[in-house]
């Protein structure tokens, strides 16, 4: 959704006088400086100074020491100069200090390279994006502002620019920044920006080079912007820090994606292309380019805009009235916003493109003439550098009354700044330079205005107030704000929203509770204990106590089931006395062994992640889960470190999935004989759709075991992506959660299978279950002589962790994962109330995992089994 004017209306025609053939060069603008020209006025006061340029015409010369620059001041000649002259007239100096620092990027780069980087780049902004952004934007927004105290003093330009940063990073990159690298990475934009137009304004390039201090601070600035882009672009940084500070987990990707879905991240979107003029694809170092672009591009300016409209909602209450009005009309609390809903908030619409008007973020942009152009009356020669600036356009008198007042009424139908048209508003630009974001940017300012409009009702400090600080951007500096809860609307001494807390724990439910349908086969879980109660026995050892329990859920929705499951105990033994005769019939254990193997108690997991099975299904279950054991526990031998013996064991498996005969003898005829068996009985009676979904998912499964093997052998370790992709899989939790099908006795609705947002979260029912796993393994795999692929354990490695930083990084992880799944559930179930069953019983999965491992035998170590 584009928030700009629409195009029909009438041109801006040019303030210079009548037309005829350029000849003249510009008029010089009075008041130079003998050898300082006017770079005292403009550095004085440079909006000031920009803004009176009108007056004396269009195009209007200034002298900046030796360089001479012209302005241009009129609304039709900087729309002329952007569209007709875009070819003939490049980006300037500006610019040219970010392309040298940063690389020939979409922001810096010019003619065919533009063209060819902005189609590459054009899909990451696409229309079927814009409802998946919106998403992750509400969550981010809804997470920051939840962080919030009551009576909390806010530096608002700070927060707003952690909130626009976390907003970039998540939404295109599907990453999280550490604490330390978001704090760099504000530290580093001020000297990055104070640099880039120092140097712009040097007589002479070669001065950039000398060891000058705003030199030493720009070159500073510059590794520090491009070690935390590379941390966002390579997952290095990803999540946020551990709660010690110590250690951040970064293993996967924010929106926890499967293999089986793409990769539609920036990152992936530029190395999955080809660069038209060489044929190859593009380089890390122009991956890193772009990212700098979005990182920059897609921070600074919004984070700003934000804080100004904070500003003017303070001194304007009727406004913010408005506003909140129209948000519970149309975008009621708690619910994820749709570009539809945004469509319907034209009073926002129009408030937000009165701020941006107001304080346009960029102070002045430059150009530079190729080729001699015309622009007006006047002739510009080749070489001349064209300055403009969006602020002195958006504050003429002439386009805009009363210029320096803030009333969002210019924007209605009839008003006059609707009147101008779209060349006296370009806070975006125009032309083939337009900014690609732009949608994205005026959907990220009505989200995030939502999210903290809602929660709280901020007061000034006194003597605080937002104060205009130039360089390349117009900067609201020295905000500060008392936040108190917005709870009642004072028309009728009612709850208005879900109030935000006021003690020490972070909210990050309260926009969803209101809104979401409870189905009658939901369990309730709002009174459950945080502890799962089905078998309350303690350990006295083990990772009951020697570990940190993962963190307690933070919302009831995610607590685990205070019940075993809604089955007879009476039924749970039988099946488990059936799975004995099975792995005994199928010579899977001796008689001898199936004690200690009974002990994992494996039936009970699926007694607590599948409440509603029953007979066969139920049998089925309890058969595929021990066999996945069995098969598991025979990696920890010669399998596991010689990747011939498990290409032995694995191929005759991948074999019956692809219905072909193996390739070779099987090296465990037992094994084959009952995975043919169990292919069979989980496919009888199921759509080809299934069948071949539920392949893939158990080829991707039985992969990773080859892949861990092939790393034992090389003594190598896979990077924490690599290890969360393959113990995602390894999990078996793909099959499993294809197998609610089976249970319910139907395929979950196509549709519901065809939402990106169920892949997410299968993705994250996958990777919660995995890390509560890894932390109750953990023990028993410390002592297993083999490098274990268990993720607390990668950290250490890769991050150089301390245990204790390693596990509470992964329990921190594990709570994020279960808020943002019950977040999807809820959105998914209001577009998709027929397949709740499905939903639902991805809870439940998790929540038996949880369950069952913090009472199963099968984690401790051997010396404590007894």
């Amino acid at each position: 959704m584009v928030l700009t004017t629409e195009t029909r209306r009438p041109t801006v025609p040019c303030r210079s006088t009548p037309r005829r053939t350029p000849s003249a060069p510009p008029p010089l603008a009075p008041g130079a400086l003998p050898g300082l020209g006017h770079a005292p006025a403009l550095l004085r006061d440079p909006l000031g100074f920009l803004g009176s340029l009108s007056r004396h015409g269009g195009v209007v010369r200034i002298r900046l020491g030796p360089r001479t620059v012209c302005v241009v001041t009129d609304a039709g000649l900087v729309h002329t100069l952007l569209v007709a002259l875009a070819h003939d007239c490049p980006r300037g100096a500006v610019q040219d200090t970010l392309k040298t620092a940063f690389g020939d990027g979409l922001l810096m780069s010019e003619g065919q390279a533009h063209r060819d980087r902005r189609r590459i780049v054009q899909p990451a902004f696409g229309p079927e994006r814009t409802g998946e952004y919106l998403a992750v934007m509400h969550q981010v927004a809804e997470e920051r502002a939840g962080s919030w105290r009551s009576g909390q003093v806010l530096d608002v330009a700070k927060e707003m620019n952690h909130l626009a940063l976390e907003i970039v990073t998540r939404t295109l990159f599907d990453a999280r920044l550490s604490e330390d690298a978001t704090l760099a990475f504000h530290r580093a934009l001020p000297d990055m920006v104070k640099g880039q137009i120092v140097q712009s304004l040097y007589p002479h390039p070669a001065l950039a080079r000398l060891p000058l201090p705003v030199n030493r601070r720009f070159d500073a600035a510059v590794r520090v912007l491009n070690q935390v882009v590379d941390q966002a672009v390579n997952g290095g940084a990803r999540s946020g820090g551990s709660p010690e500070g110590g250690c951040p987990f970064g293993g996967t990707a924010a929106g926890g994606r499967p293999s089986g879905e793409p990769d539609r991240t920036l990152p992936a979107l530029l190395r999955a292309a080809v660069d038209p003029a060489t044929g190859r694809p593009l380089t890390e170092a122009d991956v890193r380019s772009e990212a700098v672009t979005m990182f920059g591009a897609g921070t600074e300016t919004v984070s700003t805009t934000l804080t100004w409209l904070i500003d003017e909602l303070l001194r304007h209450p009727r406004v913010e009235a408005r506003v909140l009005a129209e948000l519970d009309e149309h975008l009621p609390a708690g619910t994820v916003p749709t570009p539809e809903a945004l469509a319907r908030l034209t009073y926002t619409r129009s408030v937000t493109q009165e701020v941006v008007r107001l304080h346009a973020p960029n102070a002045f942009l430059m150009r530079t003439a190729s080729v001699p152009v015309d622009l007006g009356q006047y002739r510009i020669p080749a070489g001349t550098e064209l300055l403009y600036s969006l602020t002195a356009l958006h504050r003429d008198p002439l386009l805009h009354p009363e210029p320096l007042r803030f009333h969002p009424g210019r924007w209605h139908e009839g008003g006059a700044a609707a009147v101008a048209g779209r060349q006296a508003f370009l806070p975006f630009g125009a032309g083939k330079h337009k900014c690609i974001g732009e949608a994205f940017a005026w959907a990220e300012l009505t989200v995030a205005a939502a999210a903290i409009l809602r929660r709280w009702r901020p007061t000034a400090v006194a003597g605080s107030r937002a104060r205009e600080v130039v360089w390349t951007t117009v900067q609201a500096q020295d905000l500060r704000v008392r936040l108190a809860p917005r709870t009642a609307d004072p028309r009728t001494d009612t709850p208005r929203t879900n109030g935000p807390r006021t003690d020490s724990t972070p909210r990050t439910d309260s926009a969803h509770r209101t809104d979401t349908p409870r189905t009658d086969s939901a369990p309730r879980t709002d009174s459950a204990p945080d502890r799962p109660a089905a078998r309350p026995q303690r350990r006295e050892a083990g990772p009951a106590t020697a570990l940190p329990r993962p963190a307690p859920p933070t919302h009831p929705a995610a607590r685990p089931p205070a019940t075993t499951g809604l089955r007879r105990p009476g039924e749970l033994r039988a099946s488990t006395a059936r799975h004995a005769d099975w792995v005994l019939g199928h010579g899977l254990l001796t008689p001898a062994g199936l004690p200690r193997y009974q002990a994992y108690a494996l039936p009970e997991l699926i007694g607590h992640a599948y409440p509603r099975a029953r007979g066969a299904e139920l049998d089925l279950l309890v058969d595929v889960l021990g066999w996945f054991t069995i098969l598991d526990d025979r990696f920890d031998g010669p399998p596991g470190r010689r990747p011939d013996r498990a290409r032995a064991l694995v191929d005759p498996l991948l074999a019956v999935l692809a219905g072909t005969a193996p390739a070779a003898a099987p090296d465990d005829d037992r094994l084959l004989h009952a995975w043919r068996e169990l292919w069979l009985r989980q496919n009888d009676g199921r759509s080809p759709a299934w069948r071949a979904r539920s392949a893939v998912e158990w080829r991707a499964c039985l992969d990773t075991f080859l892949a861990e093997s092939a790393h034992r052998s090389r003594g190598t370790f896979p990077g924490l992506p690599e290890t969360m992709r393959l113990r995602r899989h390894a999990s078996c939790l793909y099959p499993f959660m294809n197998i609610l099908e089976r249970v319910h006795g139907a395929d979950a609705p196509a549709r519901l299978h065809a939402e990106p947002e169920l892949h997410r979260l299968r993705a994250h029912t996958a990777d919660a279950a995995t890390l509560i796993n890894d932390l109750y393994s953990l023990e028993r795999e410390e002592r297993q002589p083999a490098a274990a692929f268990n993720t607390v354990l990668t950290l250490q490695r890769v991050r150089g962790c301390t245990r204790r930083q390693a596990v509470l990084s992964v329990r921190a992880r594990v709570a994020r994962l279960r808020e943002e799944s019950e977040a999807l559930r809820r959105r998914l179930l209001r577009r998709h109330p027929a397949g709740h069953w499905y939903l639902d019983g991805t809870r439940e999965l998790v929540d038996g995992v949880y369950a069952w491992t913090s009472t199963s035998r099968r984690y401790l170590s051997d010396g404590r089994r007894g």
